[in-house]
């Protein structure tokens, strides 16, 4: 087993673990947690400013649209990834249209063309959905609702 893909079968264990250590926060009731996107990338050597500037201008996007940007955590130590952002697990049906808008007017790829833009940055990635922020005592609690 080759180191890099040593680490990503570590990263599959702690994608859960990163998600609900960074997502702890003020308790929420089950039925107000919300779906999240949790994603973990190693980026292609010599392209972390480029994705760094590409996520700016999906932020500014988002900004736009009334959104919040993405939340970036940025390695420190540790695990072999770079970049983990953090954002809503879709888009509130009252702001796709400005989120459209937005998108087209800074001139950011969709479809084929996005992903084809997009993965020019990453040698690899790990993403999850998960429900958060919320605490153990209030996701015990949802069981029996």
């Amino acid at each position: 087993m080759t180191k890099s893909s040593l680490v990503f079968s570590w990263l599959r264990l702690l994608v859960p673990a990163l998600a609900c250590v960074a997502l702890v926060g003020m308790p929420a009731r089950a039925a107000d947690v919300p779906r999240k996107l949790v994603e973990i990338y190693r980026i292609a050597p010599g392209q972390h400013a480029a994705f760094l500037e590409f996520i700016a201008r999906c932020d500014e996007a988002n900004r736009r649209a009334g959104l919040p940007p993405r939340e970036l955590y940025v390695h420190s130590d540790g695990a072999g990834w770079d970049f983990m952002i953090i954002q809503p697990a879709a888009t509130p049906d009252d702001h796709r249209e400005a989120l459209d808008k937005a998108w087209d007017e800074l001139g950011l790829p969709s479809g084929a063309e996005f992903f084809l833009q997009f993965r020019r940055f990453i040698a690899e990635h790990e993403d999850t959905f998960v429900k958060g922020p919320t605490t153990a005592a209030e996701f015990l609690a949802s069981r029996s609702q």
